[in-house]
C-alpha cells in the first residue's frame, strides 16, 4: 500500500546537480551562492533586502532583536501557529499576548488584535496560516495608529500574494520571515530568510546572524571585523542556498499544482475547510479540514496509509505558556474550536490524479 504523508519535498535532477556543483566548488559556506539566493528572493518578492538564515526560527529571533524587542515589551501573535512565532519574543526577553483567529481563514483577527493592545505592545506577528495571507492592510493600520512594528511570519507563504503584492515584499510590514523546511513549498533542507525594505534593519540582521560582526567604517584589511552587538551563528550554507536557487525557479509551478489539489479537495470532499479570502491568492502549504471524532479519524487514516497531521495545538495551551503567563482553556474560543476538529490532508506537487482519487477513496473509509 502506498503511503501518503501530509507534506513532502519535491527534488529533481536539477536540484541535485546544483548541490553537487557546490560540493565540487571551493565554497561550502560563506561563498557566492548565499548572496545569489538572497538576490533571487528579492527579485521574486520585490523586497529590497534579504538575509538568509539557518531556519525561520532563527529569522524570527533576529528580527525581534533587530527591532530592539526586549524586556518589558509585549508582542501579539496568533495561537494557531508553530511555537516559534511566539517563542522568538521570549528569546529576546519579551512577553507574548495572543489574539483569536478568524473562523473562516484561521488567520489572526485584526479586531481581536485591538483588544490586546497595551502600553507594552511593541510588535505584531501575523502568521499567514496554511499559506493564505492575513488581512495586512487592516493590521498595518492598527500598527501605524499605535506606533508598532510588524514582522510577518510567512513560514507557510512563500509564493503567496496579498492583493497585488507578493508576501515578502514588506509593503505592509517591517520584515517578513520565510521557512524552507522540507515540508514547505520550496526547501533548502533546513533554512529560512528575512526580507525587509529598511537598510538599517538589513545591516543589523546581517550582523545578528553572524556573531554580531560588522565589516565597515575605517576597516580596510580583509581580516578586520568588529563585534558591536551580541549575535549568533545563524548562517545558511552555500549547499543550502544552491538548492534554494534551484527550487525557487519551480515555485510558480509548485503553486499552480498546490492550488489545483486544493480545488480538487474542495470539489470532492464534503468537509468543512478553511476559506480563501478575496484579497488572497495563496500558495497553499496546508489543507486543513474539520472532522468529528478526530482521534478516531486520525488513527483510521494511518491504518489506511494516510499519515495526516494536526496544525496546530494552540500555543497558549502548551504547559510552558500556561505556567508562565497564566493562559487557560477558553481564552481563545475560535482557535480552540478549530483545534478540536482540524486535521491536514496530503498536499504536495508530486500527487497526481490517480493519487488524489486514491486519497479520497481512503478518506471516505475513515469518515
Amino acid at each position: 500500500m502506498k503511503i501518503y504523508n501530509y507534506g513532502k519535498q519535491f527534488l529533481d535532477d536539477t536540484d541535485k546537480k546544483s548541490v553537487q556543483e557546490v560540493l565540487d566548488s571551493d565554497y561550502l559556506t560563506c561563498g557566492p551562492k548565499v548572496k545569489e539566493f538572497e538576490e533571487a528572493i528579492c527579485k521574486y518578492t520585490g523586497a529590497k533586502y534579504c538575509v538568509s538564515v539557518s531556519s525561520a526560527t532563527a529569522g524570527l529571533h533576529i528580527a525581534m532583536l533587530a527591532l530592539g524587542v526586549g524586556y518589558g515589551d509585549e508582542i501579539i501573535t496568533t495561537p494557531i501557529t508553530f511555537l516559534a512565532s511566539a517563542n522568538c519574543a521570549i528569546y529576546a526577553g519579551a512577553s507574548v499576548k495572543f489574539a483569536d483567529v478568524e473562523e473562516k481563514t484561521i488567520n489572526i483577527n485584526p479586531a481581536e488584535i485591538k483588544k490586546h493592545l497595551s502600553e507594552k505592545t511593541k510588535a505584531i506577528v501575523p502568521v499567514h496560516f496554511a499559506g493564505q495571507s492575513c488581512n495586512m492592510e487592516e493590521i498595518y493600520k492598527i500598527a501605524k495608529e499605535n506606533n508598532l512594528y510588524i514582522i510577518e511570519d510567512a513560514a507557510h507563504a512563500i509564493g503567496s500574494n496579498y492583493k497585488d503584492t507578493k508576501v515578502g515584499s514588506c509593503k505592509f510590514s517591517d520584515m517578513t520571515v520565510f521557512s524552507f523546511h522540507p515540508v514547505k513549498t520550496i526547501t533548502t533542507g533546513e533554512g529560512g530568510a528575512v526580507t525587509t525594505n529598511n537598510e538599517e534593519l538589513y545591516k543589523r540582521l546581517l550582523a545578528l546572524r553572524s556573531h554580531g560582526m560588522y565589516k565597515d567604517g575605517e576597516m580596510k584589511n580583509n581580516w578586520e571585523y568588529e563585534m558591536r552587538i551580541l549575535g549568533y551563528n545563524y548562517r545558511m550554507t552555500d549547499i543550502q542556498a544552491a538548492l534554494g536557487i534551484s527550487q525557487l525557479k519551480k515555485l510558480e509551478a509548485f503553486k499552480r499544482r498546490r492550488r489545483e489539489i486544493v480545488e480538487f479537495y474542495n470539489k470532492n470532499l464534503n468537509l468543512k475547510h478553511i476559506e480563501e479570502a478575496e484579497y488572497s491568492n495563496a500558495c497553499f502549504h496546508l489543507y486543513p479540514v474539520m472532522v468529528n471524532e478526530r482521534k478516531d479519524f486520525y488513527f483510521k487514516a494511518r491504518e489506511n496509509g494516510l499519515n495526516l497531521q494536526v496544525h496546530y495545538i494552540p500555543v497558549h495551551l502548551q504547559p510552558y505558556y500556561k505556567e508562565k503567563f497564566g493562559y487557560k482553556k477558553g481564552d481563545y474560543p475560535v482557535a480552540e474550536e478549530y483545534y478540536d476538529h482540524c486535521i491536514s490532508l496530503p498536499l504536495y506537487p508530486e500527487l497526481n490524479s490517480k493519487d488524489l482519487d486514491e486519497i479520497i477513496k481512503r478518506l471516505r473509509k475513515c469518515l
